[in-house]
């Protein structure tokens, strides 16, 4: 009877796929057959016409596209500039070291809607709204997450690697390069995984800084998706599927990483 404790998850895990079963089906029902059929029910004749209007009509390719370019700025960027400041923060003893790392637990309870105005009037004296750069600059220089976790990998990095490394006469930038950087690849992968899961899905930023239709991404398109196809939640799901399928993609190659990379940052010694 061990089986009967696996019959909760199993419930649960049906109840949370339902919604994802109803898109796919909705996705690939055409008009008439969405308004005859329950929603639940798969399609009586399977069609990819609404993802072809979804492409065509909806412009689904170019808006992936300014997506990959935010995710990859950013991602890597947080990655970079968070192992960096990380490493210094562990590493290194100076005036107002711990008032910074105060300062770093009290901003992550403060929500992002209130630094907004502060932070759009700072990105028009930079001269990068309506452009790719303020997201991205948004997206590095305010992940205190991101910094947090790289100290906790830090604390399983021993100081005596850098001191060796400076015996030999590396210079402090050749020892993150070359020695802690590396060691730091599984809260990298993590952190790049997860980042850019967050920049794919985040609207808000995006919206407020690329308003502009050259510049749509993936979720901005939705947004337009439903007032283009108001009418027609067939070809709304197609888009919704759509959209979907990069980050579903990713997670499932790269799952393995991002709990290896949670689990090692988790162990001491």
């Amino acid at each position: 009877m061990r089986w009967l404790k696996h019959i909760p998850l199993l419930i649960w895990t049906f109840i949370v796929l339902i919604p994802l079963f109803i898109l796919i089906f909705t996705s690939l029902k055409t008009g008439k057959d969405f308004l005859a059929t329950s929603a639940i029910m798969p399609p009586a004749h399977v069609t990819f016409a609404n993802y072809k209007r979804v492409l065509i009509e909806g412009h689904i390719l170019a808006s992936l596209k300014n997506s990959a370019i935010l995710v990859l700025g950013g991602s890597l960027g947080s990655a970079l500039f968070g192992a960096m400041t990380a490493y210094i923060l562990h590493r290194f003893d100076f005036f107002l070291k711990n008032f910074i790392l105060s300062v770093y637990i009290a901003s992550v309870i403060v929500p992002a809607a209130l630094l907004q105005v502060m932070l759009y009037q700072l990105m028009h004296w930079l001269g990068v709204t309506g452009t790719f750069g303020a997201p991205i600059l948004i997206y590095v220089a305010t992940d205190i997450i991101t910094v947090w976790m790289y100290l906790q990998f830090c604390e399983n990095i021993p100081e005596a690697l850098d001191e060796s490394a400076m015996m030999d006469g590396a210079s402090y930038l050749r020892i993150f390069f070359q020695i802690i950087l590396p060691l730091l690849m599984p809260a990298t992968a993590t952190v790049l995984i997860i980042k850019s899961i967050f920049i794919y899905n985040d609207m808000f930023t995006q919206y407020l800084y690329m308003s502009s239709t050259k510049l749509q991404t993936a979720t901005m398109a939705l947004m337009t998706f439903s007032g283009q196809f108001a009418t027609t939640f067939n070809v709304m799901a197609a888009g919704c599927v759509a959209v979907m399928i990069p980050t579903v993609i990713l997670f499932f190659i790269l799952q393995k990483y991002i709990f290896a990379g949670i689990t090692s940052g988790s162990v001491k010694g």
